[in-house]
């Protein structure tokens, strides 16, 4: 107890917060609860059961360390109750030779979500080429529950390799819908959407809308790092443009008033999501059955042991609670 009391006078005065440095979003409320154990109760999400409303966004295909990764990410989904979209699975489209880094199912278990990723340019072709069968192989070999297609219009422009998209995202995603009856799930990668692409992709019956929102990684600005382009990097304001988390919600919620009958995808939250409180924060902004995504940081983690990545779960998981304890959301004004 000593010790205790002499960390706690050493460590007062580094420890003191600045009343600028509260997070304005929230009431802190100390008298309703005790301290928390596990309260969030499972809930069928994209046909599938999750724990806890966290989500592995894409994030990785195609390099040496996808499999590390993928393992790693899958095992944390099983222990702790998530949902995962794998990365881009372009590269097993046509070829087996790194189907083992993407064949997770093994790993995750029959219960949670797990979903392929393929880019619309990939989808395009596919479709008009009439090889819609190759997404069926794809889901099989995987396991997989759907596919998530990225929309990423921008990020093909200004990639040196980058795949020339010919027709409107929309008709090529109503086109598969018509003939597939896999459950598909619709993201940007990295600058969101505005109200009317998410109106016209609602009329769809798609199974659920990712943000993937400015905020989080750029790939528009990352491809133009990549090419280190001269005559690009002229065209890099429009990198800048884009639509945050909060916006999209705004853009989400002015539908629902302005059709309320519209049915509306199960939704993950996902670009610009740092923490644990920027995830409970958005969830709790919604109505619509809706989980949270996060990419970067869970990438950082799953990269070496599972230990590390486990930890880091683990830690989120805690503050999901201690947030649903103790705060309360300030309404805007």
């Amino acid at each position: 107890m000593e010790q205790r009391k002499t960390d706690h006078i050493t460590l007062a005065f580094e420890s003191a917060t600045q009343q600028a440095l509260n997070d304005p979003r929230f009431y802190y409320e100390p008298l309703l609860s005790g301290h928390p154990g596990k309260t969030w109760q499972a809930f069928n999400f994209l046909g599938k059961t999750m724990r806890y409303p966290l989500w592995v966004s894409s994030m990785t295909g195609g390099t040496k360390e996808a499999g590390t990764i993928n393992r790693n990410l899958a095992l944390a989904c099983k222990e702790f109750g998530l949902g995962m979209g794998l990365g881009s699975c372009r590269i097993i489209l046509e070829n087996d030779t790194y189907l083992d880094d993407f064949k997770v199912r093994k790993f995750l278990g029959d219960e949670q979500p797990l979903f392929a990723n393929l880019g619309i340019a990939q989808v395009e072709e596919l479709l008009f080429s009439n090889q819609l069968h190759k997404i069926d192989n794809l889901l099989d070999k995987l396991e997989a529950d759907g596919l998530i297609i990225h929309i990423n219009p921008l990020q093909e422009f200004f990639q040196p390799e980058g795949d020339k998209i010919t027709r409107p995202p929309l008709e090529t995603i109503s086109k598969l819908l018509d003939r597939t009856d896999h459950r598909i799930v619709v993201k940007e990668v990295g600058q969101g959407m505005g109200p009317e692409s998410i109106r016209q992709l609602f009329e769809l019956p798609i199974s659920g809308f990712e943000f993937a929102a400015f905020g989080g990684t750029n790939f528009s600005r990352l491809e133009m790092m990549r090419a280190g382009n001269q005559p690009l990097s002229e065209l890099a304001p429009m990198a800048l443009t884009g639509h945050s988390a909060a916006e999209m919600i705004g853009f989400i919620q002015d539908l629902q008033l302005q059709f309320p009958s519209r049915k509306i995808p199960q939704l993950i939250i996902s670009g610009g999501i740092t923490n644990f409180l920027d995830g409970y924060y958005l969830l709790n902004q919604v109505s619509n059955p809706a989980v949270y995504g996060q990419a970067a940081a869970f990438l950082k983690h799953a990269r070496g042991s599972y230990e590390d990545l486990q930890q880091f779960v683990e830690s989120q998981l805690k503050g999901l609670e201690l947030a649903k304890a103790y705060l309360r959301i300030r309404k805007s004004e």
